[in-house]
């Protein structure tokens, strides 16, 4: 008998069965996985050392009693540092259900709007919410963070230039603005030729003749409030822009920026119910005028109608996505934080306006009462007009300092000043504590103090019945179960999505991020009390390295995106380092992901694209020719590997050496790392730098199209300009400004990381590759005698994804790629990638960890959509009304009197006998985008309207 019982972790992690194994290794015509290796993956870039270098893996339990015993070390301090981070409370079923539920966290980004009506609901809600608190016109599903909505507010308002001031390039910043929102302005700004200077708009007197944007924090770091329409009617007649920064429970209280003139007003709806988690993730907030809408960076929901002429929701306006602009972009931007974003419309929405005005004006009147009982005891309160912050000029700051420590609170300190920063945390007995560090002993706190403020709320919000209806535990979670049902996300089915990488997220990982020891530090804490979470960020920095052959990683880029930027960004540093700041032209293949030249563009780099060829490989001849051309001015080459075509190509390690032999580097995209661990690396195969999807291949969930986290690992060269950080030391020596606005990005979420290396090994790894490369090439096999295969390896394998070619289809018989995608849904699965990287197909990626049965059920929706196709082909079907054209189909169709189509409702309905077993209803029938284009509505449906 073994004496151990332990299981690993990667048996469950990795679904095929031993069975299934022999079954598909016979279907793909390989007699192991071994061979299918060798035949997939060029014996050229392999690597001869296996991930060794990783800790043993360890088994769930042991993982969580590691990271439980690791995260202790953190010390979690009563946090009143405020500097754009607040405590909040997050309501439990909040929490409990959208924060640690599947249905909420592993769906994908909403561009199939038919299967994704309740997550784009609550995002309605969210804008909505930001729209009426801010006072505009509308606003975005969410950016990354604060300080990366503010950069985009900059350079947004930059290209929104005109007449005299289309060539002005100065934008001011306000000197009472948040240090790292300071630094990744300017990060951002000098990408691209903007000149920021900092000054002090109360008292200085300024020309604004060469000025176009002002960016005014309100209330400021120092908690101050102000009234700023005199000066933005002034800004106004210089035609200036202004852009503010503000917080949204203040303006539960305080006048709205709208109501003040500006034209986008920015900021972080985290105290809004969303963890501190050390930095992120958190739902950065932007919302502007009307006349910004088609250059709003991120994603905006709006409303539309269904075939049936009913209210849907969609992704509005998405061919103005940044993405899709390609080296046209203004912004990079391909991932919001909706997940973070539907907890904080939840949080208000459960709160409702009342609720969010208690909590609100609590705040105000505890800070009130705070500065009031200071004054008295003599000591000098600076603060005049504020709402939640207060600054104390003291003469003995190591003293209160210590005194504080010692009670387990934190402050923020600037030389002899503390800043105190209140929030809906704070109760009473917690208020005294703060007053006895001062030396004020206990006093009756009042139930009601009279305000300070002299620019108070005059306008209603959150009128909506959505805000009216849901404020008891039990009406909340209908509503939010009622809104999950409405989503396909992995908890039906496989979501087939490639270069997403939709995975298992596995409940062992997720579990660490809502402890207390990881959801509840600051950010700018002092290290000694973030041990524990230093300790796993540094390891996981080591790690990353390890996997992937570089020297160091940076976890600061807060999403795929960022990483990129972050990735050119070292790039140019190292080029100027070397006095070769001409070297400007990146290279890019033209199977590129969108995000690709849209980076490039950020950091004003001219793209120059490579040509394919008709195996879907970079064209030797042409890149040849192009670096020829623009050798001494290439910056870099950008490229994913394997292939956007899902195919490895043989002479990758040859570009790479034609790269650098002409002073080039060569910035890899990760997106399909999950086909190299433990076979090759980007530093084994010639990379520089590549940035890595922790969403993707390292099971972070996506969210419903974020949280997303990007870190790059970079050769030793480049290791010396990895981002840095205004208040926390991060980087190299010569390190580049900052990213994101927290010093380590989305710290919350790197647990899940982190657990994922941990309990699958160096072996686990490697085998989820194996796995990965398997299920598709048993999927391809599956489905080539009915579709054709675009692209193949030079064996006829595919990495971990492939392309399905459907543009033939469409002369014979009216059918494109997305009726197919709309088809799928019928099925109870969300389509695979549509028209990307080659408009007309079908990019597929089963994962590793999807069992035979699921890759099977979705082989067979495959083939009995082809047979479906092949009906309408033999002329049993018209063109104009079989399923496939009418899909999805909802019950309320299926339901009705009269049923006049060719084919019947159960064709319609169960194509297959299985899809009866578990039914997904699509809860709207195909969407309408013309129609929500034509006439945008991006905030609740009025309620006579539902």
């Amino acid at each position: 008998m073994k004496l151990n019982t332990r299981e690993l972790f990667a048996n469950r992690h990795l679904a095929p069965s031993p069975q299934d194994v022999t079954e598909m290794l016979a279907k793909v015509g390989a007699d192991s996985i071994a061979t299918l290796i060798q035949e997939t993956i060029p014996p050229k870039i392999q690597n001869t050392n296996p991930l060794n270098q990783l800790s043993p893996a360890l088994s769930e339990d042991e993982y969580l009693a590691h990271i439980e015993s690791l995260l202790n070390k953190n010390k979690v301090f009563r946090s009143y540092i405020g500097q754009g981070y607040f405590g909040t409370i997050i309501p439990p079923v909040i929490q409990r259900n959208i924060l640690e539920n599947p249905g909420w966290y592993t769906a994908y980004t909403p561009y199939q709007a038919e299967i994704s009506q309740g997550r784009m609901e609550m995002l309605i809600n969210y804008q909505t919410m930001v729209t009426e608190l801010t006072g505009m016109d509308l606003s975005n599903a969410s950016l990354l963070d604060e300080a990366t909505a503010a950069a985009e507010a900059m350079t947004m308002l930059y290209g929104a230039r005109k007449g005299p001031k289309k060539k002005v390039a100065c934008f001011l910043i306000d000197s009472n603005v948040y240090p790292q929102t300071l630094a990744v302005m300017e990060t951002r700004a000098k990408a691209v030729g903007i000149d920021t200077q900092v000054v002090d708009l109360e008292n200085e007197s300024l020309d604004f003749s060469e000025v176009y944007g002002v960016f005014i924090q309100n209330p400021g770091q120092n908690g101050e409030v102000k009234d700023w329409t005199p000066l933005v009617q002034e800004l106004k007649k210089a035609q200036v822009f202004t852009a503010m920064a503000s917080d949204l429970l203040a303006l539960v209280t305080i006048k709205t920026p709208g109501e003040m003139g500006a034209d986008v007003v920015v900021g972080n709806s985290q105290r809004f119910g969303v963890p501190m988690g050390c930095g992120g993730p958190h739902a950065g907030f932007f919302a502007t005028k009307d006349a910004f809408k088609r250059s709003l960076p991120g994603r905006i929901i709006g409303v539309s109608q269904d075939a049936q002429g009913n209210k849907a929701y969609r992704m509005a306006l998405q061919t103005r996505e940044q993405h899709i602009r390609r080296e046209k972009a203004t912004s990079n931007i391909c991932t919001s934080q909706v997940l973070l974003a539907v907890m904080a419309g939840s949080y208000a929405v459960y709160h409702g306006p009342q609720g969010l005005k208690r909590i609100s004006q609590g705040v105000h009147s505890q800070a009130t009462y705070l500065a009031n009982k200071l004054t008295e005891a003599q000591f000098k309160v600076k603060s005049k007009q504020f709402f939640d912050t207060i600054v104390v000029e003291v003469t003995n700051v190591e003293e209160i300092q210590g005194a504080a420590l010692a009670a387990e609170i934190n402050f923020h300190y600037e030389n002899n000043l503390v800043f105190i920063s209140l929030d809906e945390t704070v109760t009473p007995e917690r208020l005294q504590e703060i007053l006895e560090i001062f030396g004020i002993s206990q006093s009756t706190i009042p139930q009601e103090v009279e305000s300070n403020l002299s620019i108070l709320r005059s306008t209603p919000f959150l009128e909506h019945k959505v805000f009216q209806s849901y404020h008891s535990e039990h009406e909340m979670l209908r509503y939010l179960k009622s809104l999950e049902n409405k989503d396909i996300s992995m908890v039906h089915s496989m979501i087939s999505l490639g270069s997403c990488t939709m995975k298992l997220n596995a409940s062992a990982e997720m579990m660490p991020i809502t402890w207390k020891q990881s959801a509840h530090l600051h950010p700018f804490a002092p290290l000694d009390q973030i041990q524990g979470t230093l300790k796993l960020i540094h390891t996981l920095e080591k790690d990353l390295a390890h996997i992937t052959g570089f020297a160091n990683v940076s976890l600061q880029p807060n999403s795929g995106a960022q990483g990129e930027l972050t990735g050119l960004l070292v790039i140019k540093a190292y080029h100027e380092s070397n006095n070769e700041p001409h070297r400007n032209i990146a290279l890019i293949p033209s199977s590129a992901h969108g995000t690709n030249p849209a980076s490039a563009a950020m950091t004003s780099l001219k793209v120059v694209v490579i040509k394919c060829d008709d195996h879907g490989n970079i064209d030797i001849d042409d890149l040849d020719q192009k670096i020829t051309e623009h050798g001494t001015h290439l910056s870099c080459l950008m490229v994913t590997y394997p292939s956007t075509h899902g195919v490895f190509e043989l002479g990758i390690k040859d570009i790479c050496e034609k790269i650098h032999q002409v002073g080039g580097q060569v910035y890899m995209d990760g997106a399909n790392l999950n086909a190299q661990l433990g076979h090759t690396s980007p530093g084994a195969i010639g990379a520089d730098v590549c940035h890595l999807n922790l969403h993707k291949t390292f099971a972070i969930p996506h969210g419903g199209g974020g949280p997303g986290v990007g870190p790059i690992g970079v050769a030793k060269h480049l290791s010396p300009f990895l981002p840095g950080h205004p208040i926390i030391k991060t980087g190299g020596q010569h390190a580049i400004g900052p990213v994101s606005a927290a010093p380590y990005g989305s710290v919350g979420v790197l647990p899940i990381s982190y657990g994922y290396i941990k309990m699958m090994g160096g072996e686990g790894l490697t085998e989820a590759t194996n796995f990965a490369i398997l299920n598709a090439n048993y999927i391809k096999d599956s489905l080539k005698d009915f579709y054709p295969v675009l692209y193949t390896g030079h064996k006829d394998r595919c990495a971990h994804e492939f392309i399905l070619d459907c543009r033939g289809f469409k002369d014979a018989t009216g059918i494109q790629v997305e009726d197919i995608a709309k088809r799928l849904m019928d099925f109870g699965f969300h389509a695979p990638t549509v028209s990307f990287p080659v408009v007309g197909t079908l990019m597929i990626e089963p994962t590793e960890s999807e069992p035979k049965v699921e890759l099977d059920r979705f082989a067979a929706a495959m083939i009995q959509i082809r047979k479906e196709i092949q009906k309408i082909e033999d002329g049993l079907w018209p063109q104009d009304d079989n399923p496939i054209i009418n899909a999805p189909h909802t019950s309320a169709v299926l339901l009705q009197e009269h049923w006049e189509h060719s084919y019947t409702r159960t064709e319609a309905a169960f194509p297959l006998d299985w899809v009866q077993k578990n039914k997904y209803w699509p809860t709207v029938a195909r969407v309408d985008n013309a129609y929500g284009d034509r006439n945008l509505f991006c905030s609740c449906i009025p309620t006579d309207q539902l």
